[in-house]
């Protein structure tokens, strides 16, 4: 079975460099406090009251992600919640090449990366 895969920092920075799908569910609260990772898109999952519309966010992320082969990043504050949506996306609809950003954008920053300001 296919699984959610733990990047680094370090890794999803250069991956970045390759057009590769960086998609951030964070709110747009968590968006404003910490900037965005450069090329990121972002597609709040939960509203800030823990609700979500999961079929209204998968049909924008199916805008974002094509195939069910092709590789995505999903970024969140500590990567709790990117655990919780990639292995949705995994083992209920299919996709293959699901990756979240470990330790979130609190990892990242920690590590002294930039952010974009919204």
């Amino acid at each position: 079975m296919q699984e959610v895969v733990d990047l680094i920092p370090r890794k999803v920075e250069l991956m970045n460099k390759d057009n590769i799908v960086l998609i951030d569910v964070r709110t747009q609260m968590e968006f404003n406090q910490t900037g965005i990772i450069e090329n990121s898109h972002m597609l709040t999952f939960y509203d800030e009251y823990g609700n979500y519309n999961l079929e209204e966010w998968l049909e924008e992320f199916r805008k974002l992600v094509t195939s069910k082969d092709q590789t995505f990043i999903l970024i969140c504050a500590h990567a709790n919640r990117t655990r919780m949506i990639g292995n949705y996306l995994v083992q209920q609809e299919g996709y293959k090449n699901c990756a979240h950003l470990y330790g979130g954008i609190a990892q990242w920053l920690q590590e002294g990366r930039k952010t974009v300001a919204i």
